[in-house]
């Protein structure tokens, strides 16, 4: 774990205009420099960024932070990744107060061992691209499947050209161990007798990078016959196929930009989209989605589509994505499924039927509730009272794979009606406890008076109303970690500001998820024990009721009032020294319409 400390050292050595400058052209602007905003499309500049107080801000989406939350937001990168990233940047060196020297010194090796193995990919990868530029063969086959050489350049295709050891020539030693550990030769034999060739031979090759734009590994199309069709690198210590996602790199701005992902089988599906206008399409590396492709992709966009032909292989692997999806599916996110029919992929649609047509079907996709229904009840008969006791069970470990909030109530109430029960009656047999008897005319919209084994208990006596936004909004927080990752920087700032025990809560919270991701509240009152915070947070966690039915939408709303509250403070104190700094006038400007954009959105939500 990161000491609490070092955070604050390192930001104090670090220049935001120089980190954010490295990805955004920005030009000084009175006391502060401004820029076009990477997490939104924009054609007026409204991202500022502030040397006095090393931070960022954009008033047209709101995205807000210092230099870590930069990197996490633009390179979908964790907390500590980001600290290290920029530790090194600073020329510091990161504690790890809870390793031992061996471990630390173990940890070093092992970073410095990527590096390297990245610095090895990268030459390959420079070759296969000087190649490409010399294989007229190679260059024919990418213009027959539709490609222009600025969509080549734009995603470093190159080509791995005949021959057992062409390697050779892009390398000193091509007995070199970092080639075989690199994925790019295969070894058989050992000693004297042992024969080195190439992985990849007479291959158009895509270069498959990390979200820093690190090469880690290949996926090779053959172009003539030959099996396999698509080969890919092996797994090394910087590529796992079930972390990384082909195409993720070149289309993070098209996610925060277009508002969505799509995912898609293939290499050449995502390069083809790109060109013709779905920048936002990655692809999973010949392995099924996993959880850790969903998360990742969800750094980037709340939203995520998941395209796959109609037959039965792409159903099969739409129960895989789906598995992958269930338990990042909050109230606030949409996760679809497209289904194209047997014949087409993505390319093939798009150039038979149109732009218009594919955006179309992605409007149109699967929502998540519905796959669940379609899923569990496929091949079955739900006029039967056999085929609906059969569905629903197939349809219980989907269900309970869901994060708690509204939107697992609604799927139960769909489950229920379609299996002929009613919501209540449903859960109970779930949970091991007989149906309530009398229930009636009980229908869908009935509340249920059931709360999660992870929540609190309730404590006795009269309920107290909250004091504030502030205390509801961290209690909130520790009853559904989740929501951390899904605020923004200017929220954490916030939190973090708060008077104790309210900030220090907001902050220990902070660390403990950086280290060991979200866990329900009772993982946490359990790694708290002992801490002089723990009675706080039990106080704190203590007074809220599982059947208010509160959302990341009622935790949203508490942050904009604190976040109104210091726009207005903020106001005051800019006009007190207007007369003095002409450029506080134009500030209290910007804050002042901040300000009043916030307070009508959450007029109109709460009309709604």
């Amino acid at each position: 774990m990161i000491p609490p400390g070092f955070k604050q050292d390192l930001l104090a050595r670090l220049d935001i205009v120089e980190i954010v400058g490295r990805h955004v052209q920005l030009k000084k602007a009175g006391i502060h420099f401004k820029g076009l905003c990477p997490f939104h499309g924009e054609k007026t500049p409204s991202f500022i960024v502030s040397p006095s107080r090393q931070t960022y801000h954009c008033f047209g989406c709101g995205a807000h932070g210092n230099a870590i939350d930069f990197l996490m937001e633009h390179d979908g990168l964790g907390f500590i990744d980001a600290v290290r990233e920029l530790a090194q940047q600073a020329g510091l060196a990161v504690p790890e107060d809870d390793s031992s020297p061996e471990e630390r010194a173990q940890a070093q090796q092992q970073r410095e061992r990527q590096h390297t193995l990245t610095e090895v990919l990268e030459r390959a990868a420079a070759h296969y691209r000087k190649q490409l530029k010399a294989s007229p063969r190679a260059i024919d086959y990418l213009k027959r499947r539709g490609l222009t050489g600025e969509i080549a350049a734009r995603f470093a295709l190159g080509y791995a050209p005949e021959g057992w050891r062409t390697l050779a020539s892009a390398f000193p030693r091509y007995d070199d161990p970092l080639l075989e550990e690199s994925g790019l030769v295969i070894v058989q034999g050992e000693g004297d007798e042992a024969r080195r060739y190439d992985r990849f031979r007479d291959r158009v090759m895509f270069p498959i990078r990390s979200v820093r734009g690190e090469v880690i590994g290949f996926g090779g199309r053959v172009i003539d016959q030959g099996e396999p069709k698509y080969l890919n690198s092996p797994e090394t210590p910087v590529f796992v196929k079930g972390r990384e996602l082909y195409g993720l790199y070149e289309a993070r701005q098209a996610l925060r930009q277009l508002g969505y992902a799509l995912v898609v089988e293939g290499y050449m599906d995502v390069v083809a989209l790109a060109q013709l206008g779905f920048p936002n399409a990655v692809a999973t590396l010949g392995t099924a989605c996993t959880a850790e492709h969903v998360h990742k992709l969800l750094r980037f966009t709340d939203t995520v589509v998941f395209s796959f032909d109609g037959d039965a292989a792409g159903r099969r692997a739409a129960t895989r994505a789906l598995e992958a999806a269930l338990p990042h599916a909050t109230d606030t996110r949409t996760i679809k499924f497209l289904f194209l029919p047997p014949e087409h992929d993505p390319d093939s649609y798009i150039r038979e039927h149109g732009r218009e047509a594919f955006a179309l079907c992605v409007a149109q996709a699967v929502p998540l509730s519905r796959q669940i229904l379609d899923t569990a009840r496929e091949g079955l008969d739900l006029g039967s009272a056999e085929g609906r006791a059969h569905m629903l069970a197939a349809a219980k470990p989907l269900w309970n794979a869901l994060p708690e909030g509204v939107l697992k109530q609604q799927i139960l109430s769909d489950l229920a009606q379609a299996g002929g029960l009613h919501p209540p009656d449903l859960l109970a047999l779930w949970q091991g406890r007989p149906p309530a008897p009398g229930r009636g005319g009980d229908g869908p919209g009935r509340r249920t008076g059931w709360r999660s084994r992870e929540e609190p208990p309730r404590p006795s006596g009269p309920r107290k109303a909250p004091p504030g936004p502030a205390e509801q909004a961290v209690r909130l927080l520790w009853l559904h970690s989740p929501w951390w990752d899904r605020l923004t920087g200017e929220d954490h700032e916030l939190l973090h500001a708060l008077p104790a025990p309210l900030g220090p809560l907001c902050a220990w919270l902070e660390r403990h998820l950086a280290e060991h991701g979200p866990q329900p509240w009772s993982a946490l009152d359990e790694a708290l024990s002992g801490h002089p915070l723990h009675e706080a947070a039990r106080r704190l966690a203590g007074t809220i009721h599982p059947d208010d039915n509160l959302g990341f939408s009622d935790l949203r709303a508490l942050l904009d009032r604190l976040i109104i509250e210091r726009l207005k403070a903020e106001e005051t104190r800019l006009i007190e020294h207007a007369a003095r700094d002409p450029a506080a006038l134009q500030h209290y400007r910007e804050v002042h319409e901040r300000r009043r954009r916030l307070e009508a959105a959450r007029a109109a939500e709460a009309g709604s």
